[in-house]
């Protein structure tokens, strides 16, 4: 282990590098970009959710100083629009298949209709308002009950690389010769993206070539959806992140406004920037659609999973056939031989769903977790006693092995830091006065997705004895130049305050985008490999000059600490960086690395795991819920910050209580609209609302997945949060519940 002389660097919970800009406002995020000369563009959304539009009136726009006004009938066509993939991939990542203003017609409720380009964004934003539509209407469709007698079976879902029919074994035969059945359908609310930062996008023109800031979760893949929608070579795009407030899955895909930002600034001449506002994020950022899951679970008398019928309906775009994926982590996590999976799909009036935090493994889990609690009390089981019983020690899908697990210590950790209590729980609720309390549990499981390109870093060491790292990805929340900065100075052995992290730049080299928890693992990878060259670089430099004190010794005996090369079979003898350096006349030492991700075929199942546990309480007269603790246990592979780590999940297990009592928006069935589209009435929680929480994690060695086995934690903290919660209230009231959010009418 190369380290500095204090220890290793990798898994100290070291503050954020950029946490002092953000603190105290040098942080300047894409809206705050200047750009000498820009004009300000404002969308205006459609009025109505299908139809067309008739006719657009600009004139009051421009008599009240807007520059341009773009609408379908002048705004530039796209040389092309790639097909939808996630940006994991590397290459184009179109939120939908669909852009707006290349025709009159209107397929949802706020689809961009006119962008209003003025000197200033006031002037735009009230010049915006100044513009006029007339529509020939339709009737739009956008709840999922209006539209059941429409549904459809696709042959694939999401981006067009799943089936929408998936099975193993025969789940109709273990369902006659089960002892026990549980069979319920849950209804999910549409959930919207609202980070801290709105989406925004700036663009300048130098010739041919375009500088792009926006506020992305990947800059590679903004550099090579704008190149391919605008007919251009990605060598021509580069793409800029300094800061993003926030991603969480709705930064994962290049929505319109992304390619409207440089296509605009060509148009005109000068520089142009896009800001949506809160209200345009409902409608322009893709959505957690609304969904109908139905689970039947089957089991023998021993209280042994032997089957799992898991379908799900949801609506989906007019253009695109887009499920997020529900139902493969949890039709995974438990050792079932038999598995019924389906998808099936309902045209409406909306945008392609996306992305967002545990993208189908926060709701899958929600049905799978709830399904298992109540399978527990018609057992009698514990329902610690009953996951653990039931784990999948294998991969169900593929009868590989896990490539790590950690499940079973997480479950038991977590229980007992919770200071669960099988007979006090089947005691059933306690009492606070008039609250009621109740316990639940739930358990996290989240794939280790990885990219198939090959992930590169660059790092280079200057003549002081400081290093620089550079790699093409950007932080939006995570703490990766922290991270990358702790990973570089083990592998290299020099201390964290020597080291400069440089990211959120195409200029650099490739990283794909951060998305699915692979960020850490992917990144962590590539200044491993680079670091390791260039000790290697050192090593061979120092023992070939007969100046050092290290000339001839074996380079396989001499390790890298605290800024220096020594001996480690005498560690007296050593040598600083900065001297070899020096010596041999050199300013700098460089090295890019490139880490090649495992082929998806190694038998090995990829998995992270972990179990929370919730404690609420549930006034008996008023149905007013409070969450007041939580416990959670992750096996994410190596930890690298401990911080870092915890608030990630911190955050994970907050946004469950978010997604179990709060998040729900409210469809309108006469135009389309989203009526809670404001902060003002989609609730989020607050400080008040958040609980007591006890964080732990179970470290699991990995070697398969990466060269440090990091798998991943973003989103595994709050996959089964939701689930502890709503099983917690069950356990409070002994009401069964199906409709996520849990609203206090459901409990009156």
């Amino acid at each position: 282990m190369t380290a500095t002389a204090s220890g290793p660097l990798v898994g100290r919970g070291f503050d954020r590098v950029d946490g002092r800009a953000k603190i105290t406002g040098a942080a300047r995020y894409t809206a705050e970009v200047p750009l000498q000369g820009i004009a300000h563009a404002v969308l205006v959304g459609a009025r109505i959710g299908s139809g067309t539009v008739r006719s657009i009136d600009a004139d009051a726009a421009l008599a009240a100083g807007a520059v341009a006004v773009y609408t379908h009938e002048n705004l530039p066509r796209l040389a092309n629009l790639p097909p939808t993939l996630p940006s994991a991939y590397g290459g184009p990542a179109p939120g939908q298949t669909f852009f707006p203003m290349q025709d009159n017609v209107v397929h949802y409720y706020g689809q961009p209709i006119a962008v209003v380009l003025a000197d200033t964004f006031e002037a735009a934003q009230q010049a915006a308002e100044l513009v006029t539509a007339q529509y020939d209407r339709k009737d739009a469709l956008i709840r999922l009950d209006d539209g059941r007698d429409a549904q459809y079976q696709p042959e694939t879902v999401f981006c067009g690389l799943v089936p929408a029919v998936q099975s193993r074994g025969d789940f109709e035969a273990a369902a006659r010769a089960a002892a026990h059945t549980v069979d319920a359908t849950f209804h999910f609310a549409a959930n919207h993206h609202n980070p801290i930062e709105c989406s925004a996008t700036a663009a300048e023109w130098n010739g041919d070539t375009v500088a792009v800031y926006d506020a992305t979760q990947g800059v590679t893949a903004t550099q090579a959806t704008v190149a391919a929608c605008l007919g251009m070579s990605p060598s021509q795009v580069r793409v800029v992140a300094n800061f993003v407030g926030g991603g969480f899955g709705g930064k994962a895909m290049m929505w319109p406004h992304v390619t409207l930002a440089p296509m605009l600034a060509r148009e005109l001449g000068r520089p142009v920037k896009v800001v949506l506002n809160r209200e345009q994020m409902f409608y322009g950022t893709g959505l957690r659609e609304e969904q109908e899951q139905r689970v039947t679970l089957v089991a023998d008398s021993a209280g042994t999973f032997t089957g799992l019928r898991h379908h799900k309906l949801s609506v989906t775009s007019p253009f695109d056939d887009w499920a997020e994926l529900s139902l493969s982590v949890a039709g995974q996590a438990y050792a079932i031989p038999s598995w019924d999976g389906r998808y099936r799909l309902i045209r409406g009036n909306t945008m392609t769903p996306t992305f967002m935090r545990g993208p189908g493994e926060a709701s899958g889990m929600v049905a799978m977790e709830c399904a298992v609690e109540e399978m527990a009390d018609e057992l009698g089981i514990d329902p610690v006693e009953l996951r653990l019983r039931n784990h999948a020690a294998i991969d169900p899908e593929s009868g590989h092995p896990w490539s790590s697990d950690g499940y079973a210590e997480c479950v038991r950790q977590a229980a007992q830091r919770f200071g669960w209590s099988a007979e006090q729980r089947r005691a059933g609720p306690g009492r606070s006065g008039n609250w009621l309390i109740g316990w639940g549990m739930g358990t996290a499981g989240y794939p280790v997705y990885q990219p198939g390109q090959p992930q590169r870093a660059h790092v280079r060491l200057l003549a002081d004895g400081s290093l620089i790292v550079q790699a093409g990805t950007q932080d939006f929340g995570t703490g990766v130049a922290t991270t990358m900065a702790q990973v570089a100075g083990d592998a290299l052995g020099i201390p964290f305050d020597r080291i400069r992290v440089d990211i959120g730049d195409t200029d650099y080299p490739n990283i794909a985008a951060a998305v699915g928890s692979m960020g850490a693992g992917i990144i962590s990878a590539a200044v491993q490999i680079a670091c390791t060259d260039l000790r290697d670089q050192l090593i061979g430099l120092a023992v070939t000059d007969s100046g050092s004190p290290l000339h001839n010794r074996p380079a396989g005996r001499i390790e890298a600490v605290n800024g220096a090369l020594r001996s480690r079979v005498e560690p007296f003898v050593s040598e600083e960086y900065s001297e070899l350096l020096r010596r041999n006349h050199l300013t700098d030492l460089e090295a890019i690395g490139a880490w090649q991700p495992p082929a998806q075929d190694i038998p090995y199942g990829r998995m992270s795991f972990g179990a929370q546990f919730a404690e609420v309480a549930v006034d008996a007269d008023l149905g007013i819920v409070r969450v007041r603790r939580m416990v959670g246990a992750f096996a994410p592979g190596r930890v690298l910050n401990a911080k870092l780590a915890r608030s990630q999940v911190l955050g994970g297990l907050n946004w469950g209580l978010s997604q179990a009592l709060m998040e729900g928006t409210i469809a309108d069935p006469r135009d389309g609209r989203w009526s809670n589209a404001s902060l003002l009435e989609y609730l989020l929680p607050v400080n008040a609302d958040a609980p007591a929480v006890d964080i732990s994690f179970v470290e699991v060695d990995d070697p398969v997945v990466n060269p440090l086995g990091v798998k991943g934690l973003g989103e595994l903290g709050m996959v089964g949060a939701a689930a502890a919660i709503i099983n917690a209230i069950r356990h409070a009231t002994g009401k069964t519940l199906r409709e996520i959010p849990v609203r206090i009418e459901h409990l009156l």
